[in-house]
């Protein structure tokens, strides 16, 4: 990214009382590897939850998070933003691989 959006969005972390310095970061950083996990890993946190997540954080809060700052921040640097998170938003929404309907 820009120093131009990092510098608004570090703006951003120091004016806004839902911000803490560091968040988008984590946020980003969540979302990359939260979608980058295995399947398996993916549909277990979706049926039963993941006690990481009160620890650690919820990687859908954060992407929630990156959307809020994508807008609120000016459009130039939201644009160099939402480049990054729709490569991780890619990840998310690519479909599983075909059953193996060979075997038998």
């Amino acid at each position: 990214m820009s120093s131009r959006a990092l510098s608004e969005i570090l703006h951003l972390e120091h004016t806004r009382s839902y911000l803490q310095p560091g968040d988008v970061s984590a946020a980003l950083r969540l979302w990359k590897d939260y979608v980058h996990r295995p399947e398996e890993q993916l549909w277990h946190d979706y049926e039963w939850g993941n006690a990481h997540w009160y620890c650690c954080g919820n990687p859908l809060e954060a992407r929630a998070l990156l959307d809020t700052v994508m807008q609120a921040i000016p459009p130039r640097s939201a644009r160099e933003l939402r480049k990054i998170v729709s490569r991780y938003d890619a990840v998310w929404n690519q479909p599983a691989p075909p059953y193996d309907t060979d075997r038998g």
